[in-house]
């Protein structure tokens, strides 16, 4: 998308020109035209540009999303500013546009992958400055994907093409992040103070879970433990108001329920009447009948019907739900979520089941028409294993003789081209399109998928580089791949900002710059074989 509050290179150009006659004869070394490139190519100055900019974004795309739900959004989850830069670049290549393209930021990577104390589990212990710090190395890679590709427009304009159109209309690699504060790091206060250093950084939209802070689990784990509804209300306007201090209007909140697989609280909350939150919530709350001979000293006892009663307590002091209670938990979390200042809702799911989601969002919509899923496409999930066992079922129900299928063994590769492995695959492609249309996802989202292609790349180069294959292992499989498929680091000088610095010292040093891009600068050996794939592609 075309960052129309910015200047065109002509108006930057009169800017530069402009000062210059301002400040007189100091400035007249300065070139109008090197400077205007600069204020191009850096075209979001602050986190706070970034966060501006990429929410009404978002606003607008969940605008396209009410009015046609195949208008779905999609993101990767990235533990690193490189990764989130080369998987926009790939975005822009292949798709020619990053519209409805985000990123995502998951506390699951920053935990494991990005805290000084190594790596963790998902429990909320990595220090909470990395998340913002995350955010700005993503943003800083993306905005130096910009830089790098202006610069080669620039260059071609300098060369005599004709390219000033595709300079003024340039689309940014920068896009939205939705970025994961987790159960919010503390209370309500701790929660707002994160959510500032999260959006200047340039988070447009957070996505903050009902669990409790201190007990937090990943949303695939067992051991969940919720929150009453009035302490998440608090943390959801304390994201709020950090987003309005900053001046980010229309900043975008993610409430996540973990209530279909969260059996516990910590907190029994106080009702003030008869039917209020508090009252809701404890009715899910399990409880057993007792007798006033029975009751010990120091008890809890709730009155429920006329009767007192004692909830559950399990030695640790957290209280049990009603089993089967889940589900009514769930839409209930989303209806409150929705009418106290949240935007999307997160529902973490058990496995990826369409007809299990549509059920809890018809529910949640029948009090809230225009409620909208961000949804947790989880490597957590065996996909192959869910949609073959949801597929023999389907196909078993049909009247099909499954006589030649072992039902407990599905994931077999003996099974991989049979008509219900196809079947299966056809509806693992479908699923984010089905799951748009018939189940309110308007946002799609891997949380770890370079998590694990980082893990299966490595093992595939260390097997062959390690053995027989030696360097043909990464000759054959990473650099020969790289230039046939046009991947932007094959040349990785330039990808880490060889070419722009040369050019920058050009700006400023004139012919006296000592520059990188010379006869002896190896990287030119792969000029013409990536001038031939970029000129193949655009045939």
């Amino acid at each position: 998308m075309k960052n129309l509050s910015q200047p065109d290179y002509a108006s930057a150009i009169s800017t530069v020109q402009a000062l210059k006659e301002k400040f007189g004869s100091s400035w007249n070394n300065l070139n109008a035209g090197d400077a205007a490139r600069m204020m191009l190519q850096n075209r979001f100055k602050t986190g706070l540009d970034i966060a501006q900019h990429t929410a009404a974004i978002m606003r607008e795309d969940m605008a396209a999303y009410d009015a046609d739900p195949l208008n779905y959004t999609q993101s990767l989850g990235c533990w690193h500013g490189f990764v989130a830069q080369q998987k926009m670049i790939a975005i822009k290549k292949h798709h020619k546009t990053t519209r409805k393209k985000y990123l995502y930021l998951s506390g699951w990577m920053v935990a494991a992958l990005r805290s000084e104390f190594g790596p963790l589990p998902d429990q909320s212990m990595h220090e909470k400055t990395a998340v913002p710090a995350l955010i700005k190395e993503l943003y800083d890679f993306l905005k130096q994907a910009d830089a790098i590709e202006l610069n080669d427009l620039f260059r071609r304009k300098d060369a005599g093409e004709d390219v000033q159109d595709l300079i003024d209309n340039y689309e940014s690699h920068v896009v939205p992040i939705i970025a994961d504060i987790d159960a919010g790091f503390g209370n309500e206060e701790a929660t707002y103070l994160l959510a500032k250093k999260m959006i200047e950084a340039g988070a447009c939209a957070i996505q903050i879970e009902n669990q409790v802070s201190d007990a937090k689990q990943c949303g695939h784990q067992d051991g969940k433990v919720t929150v009453p509804h009035e302490d998440f209300i608090a943390k959801l306007k304390a994201v709020r108001y950090a987003f309005l201090e900053l001046g980010i209007e229309d900043g975008v909140i993610v409430a996540r329920t973990d209530s279909e697989g969260a059996g516990l609280t910590q907190k029994l909350p106080v009702s003030q009447n008869p039917g209020d939150l508090a009252s809701q919530y404890l009715a899910f709350v399990e409880t057993e009948d007792i007798t006033f001979d029975s009751v010990k000293e120091d008890e809890v006892l709730l009155k429920r019907d006329g009767k007192i009663v004692r909830p559950v307590r399990l030695p640790n002091g957290l209280y049990k739900f009603k089993p089967g209670s889940n589900i009514d938990r769930v839409v209930l979390d989303c209806v409150t979520s929705l009418k106290n200042g949240a935007d999307l809702l997160w529902i973490e799911t058990p496995t990826p089941d369409l007809e299990q989601i549509a059920y809890m969002v018809d529910r949640v919509r029948a009090q809230v028409p225009n409620a909208k899923l961000v949804y947790n496409n989880s490597p957590s999930f065996n996909w192959t294993l869910n949609f073959r066992q949801q597929m023999f079922k389907k196909m078993k129900s049909e009247g099909v003789n499954m006589s030649n299928y072992d039902e407990d063994n599905l994931m077999s590769p003996l099974y991989d081209n049979t008509e219900l492995c196809k079947r299966a695959d056809e509806k693992i492609q479908s699923f984010q399109k089905d799951a748009a249309v018939k189940a309110g996802v308007f946002h799609h989202l891997i949380t770890l998928p370079t998590y694990h292609t980082t893990a299966l790349h490595m093992n595939d180069l260390s097997q062959g580089y390690f053995g027989k294959e030696g360097m043909l292992a990464y000759v054959k499989n990473v650099q020969r791949q790289e230039i046939r498929k046009g991947v932007a680091c094959v040349k990785h000088q330039r990808m880490a900002g060889s070419d722009l610095g040369d050019d920058h010292k050009s700006f400023f040093a004139g012919d006296k710059a000592l520059k990188a891009d010379g006869a002896n600068n190896t990287s030119k050996q792969f000029d013409n074989e990536v001038d031939k794939v970029q000129l193949s592609q655009a045939v």
